[in-house]
């Protein structure tokens, strides 16, 4: 996995989940608190989410096969989607049904300092996973807001590791809310309606998740900024001069696939036409150094087709 695949912040996850996970099971034994159980399984389904993510990073590193040919990039977009599926699954679901029993069965919290003061470890923890998760980040972010760098991001790691740190921080704090409310009230329910929320809570992070990672299963183009910058390396004015039309498929994070169909002088000769494409190539990927897999096709332009209209089978933003 490349640095920008966060390898850094799935790592510093992975190590807080482990050890918070442990620390929330030992408080939920000592305390029967139902949102210490529902955290400690959160956690525990945290650290096998970062664990697949690492396994899918490797995975996606495997050569190009006959089978294969285009490698196994989309390996990552796989286990990222499979995070989700965890999530949604062993985090919510059972944080559901767990605080669900709790207001129907509702018992007073023994010993109430071990979930509270495993709750304030567990949130020194996660904000410093956070915290390097933001920072991994910011590297590749830019100027996007963070809703747009979710939403957009090409690499799965970073997105997920941000989602779950968010999750994991404000569930937390509604354990924390539910232990605290139940004590001061000797109600246990309040413990069972604080494991409830937790399970709404990674629910529907595990739905953003999943609908973000199925975008990139299907096959997602490049950014229209790269689109422009593919456009412009292509045509050099002389042996080619347009695009006539364009499709760029990502193969994975840092592997772009670009196809497209180009104009060429009616009078040029193959071989100038072959040396064309080849130097049309070589400008594409220092442009844009994930353009692994390049095809361009000549043709000559008409500007008959073109007044007819775009083709409709092309892909927006090649005419």
């Amino acid at each position: 996995m490349s640095a920008s695949g966060g390898t850094k912040a799935i790592v510093a996850a992975l190590s807080a989940n482990l050890a918070i996970a442990a620390a929330k099971f030992v408080a939920f034994l000592f305390s029967g608190s139902s949102s210490m159980l529902a955290e400690s399984v959160h956690s525990l389904a945290d650290s096998g989410n970062q664990g697949l993510l690492l396994l899918g990073g490797k995975k996606a590193r495997r050569e190009a096969t006959p089978q294969h040919p285009f490698g196994y990039g989309r390996e990552r977009y796989v286990y990222a989607f499979l995070v989700s599926i965890v999530l949604f699954s062993v985090g919510g679901m059972f944080a559901v049904y767990e605080g669900y029993e709790k207001i129907r069965h509702p018992h007073a919290i023994e010993a109430w300092y071990w979930p509270v003061g495993v709750l304030v470890f567990a949130i020194i923890a996660e904000g410093y996973s956070f915290r390097t998760a933001i920072k991994e980040s910011n590297v590749t972010r830019g100027q996007l807001s963070w809703k747009e760098f979710i939403r957009r991001a090409k690499a799965p790691e970073l997105p997920v590791v941000l989602l779950e740190d968010f999750g994991a921080l404000v569930g937390l704090a509604l354990a924390l809310a539910g232990v605290g409310i139940a004590v001061a009230t000797g109600n246990g329910v309040w413990d069972g309606i604080g494991t409830l929320c937790i399970g709404i809570l990674l629910i529907l992070i595990a739905m953003v998740l999943a609908a973000e990672t199925k975008s990139l299963l299907l096959g997602e183009s490049a950014g229209m900024e790269e689109v422009e910058k593919i456009k412009a390396a292509i045509v050099d004015g002389d042996t080619v001069t347009s695009v006539i039309h364009m499709r760029t498929l990502h193969l994975g994070p840092e592997e772009l696939l670009i196809a497209a169909k180009i104009a060429v002088q009616h009078d040029d000769t193959a071989r100038e036409i072959a040396a064309a494409i080849n130097e049309a190539e070589a400008r594409v990927r220092a442009a844009v150094p994930i353009a692994r897999v390049i095809y361009l096709e000549p043709d000559i332009y008409s500007a008959e087709e073109a007044a007819a209209g775009p083709d409709p089978a092309a892909t927006p933003g090649g005419r």
